[in-house]
């Protein structure tokens, strides 16, 4: 069992929380919780990407059952609960670490499995860590067939990121893209109508037809989407609001967006069905 601050393990999983530069260099990332990191172990997908797992000594004590399916995926180490307290992001730990090996994506996993009716958010610039994982969880449940992020984006690993996805991060297929400008053009030579969030559009968001290929494009929670990239879209739509709001969160307006594709095309299905 490990019980100083200053072993190099823990020192090394201090750097994965707090530093992306570390997370990127080492290629991996952190999972807290008993929730995701089952899930991990369950999914063959990731099952073999667990590098190792951090336990507290009480976690360790109480769980030994639910120990058992993680200890066949990767090596686990036990931390005093002090400790395992200095290493974890949260407030009041879980008991359990996963770190974990990092996932690549591409073009192709953004657009799945028929790019004619690609579903994709392409998010400028998001800084707050819960409007990213919200925005995950939310296409995820909407239907969506992936992210795409510029590269100024929060980090998609970052464990306040990865926690608040609720497990959205492990099952949605996203890239980092240092030219957003030139693969959103990438994305209409696919066939995919491009729309702008944008309180200038002309036309509500519930106007347009979504039952083919889209992206949505969302800007930064401050600045909105830059006037290239806005111009880079095939239209420009507005959510309507009543009272003196001036404008909604970034994960919200994508939550609003992205629900509207998912009715559309389920509304689409049943009149198929009925015919």
């Amino acid at each position: 069992m490990i019980t100083s601050n200053a072993n190099s393990q823990v020192k090394d999983l201090v750097r994965l929380m707090r530093k992306s530069r570390a997370r990127n260099e080492a290629r991996v990332f952190l999972v807290e919780g008993p929730r995701m990191a089952g899930e991990l172990a369950r999914d063959p997908d990731w099952r073999g990407r667990i590098s190792k797992i951090y336990l507290s000594e009480s976690y360790a004590d109480r769980n030994k059952k639910e120990q058992e399916e993680l200890r066949r995926c990767a090596q686990a180490e036990i931390l005093a609960d002090p400790v395992f307290a200095h290493v974890s992001d949260t407030k009041t730990p879980q008991g359990i670490l996963a770190v974990v090996r990092q996932r690549e994506y591409t073009m192709n996993d953004i657009l799945g499995t028929d790019a004619a009716h690609a579903h994709v958010a392409v998010l400028e610039d998001l800084q707050d860590p819960g409007n990213l994982g919200t925005i995950f969880r939310t296409a995820e449940a909407a239907g969506a067939t992936g992210i795409i992020l510029s590269r100024d984006c929060v980090d998609v690993y970052n464990p306040k990121v990865v926690r608040s996805t609720m497990g959205a991060v492990l099952r949605m297929p996203f890239l980092y893209v240092e030219d957003l400008i030139g693969t959103i053009d990438e994305l209409k030579q696919t066939g995919l109508r491009v729309f702008a969030a944008d309180l200038s559009g002309d036309r509500t968001y519930d106007e347009e037809d979504y039952t083919s290929g889209c992206a949505f494009l969302i800007g930064n929670e401050g600045n909105g989407l830059r006037k290239e990239v806005a111009e880079c879209a095939d239209h420009r739509v507005v959510i309507p609001m009543h009272g003196e709001a001036e404008s909604l969160n970034a994960g919200v307006a994508a939550a609003v967006l992205m629900f509207e594709v998912s009715r559309q095309r389920r509304h689409q299905a049943d009149i198929s069905t009925e015919m």
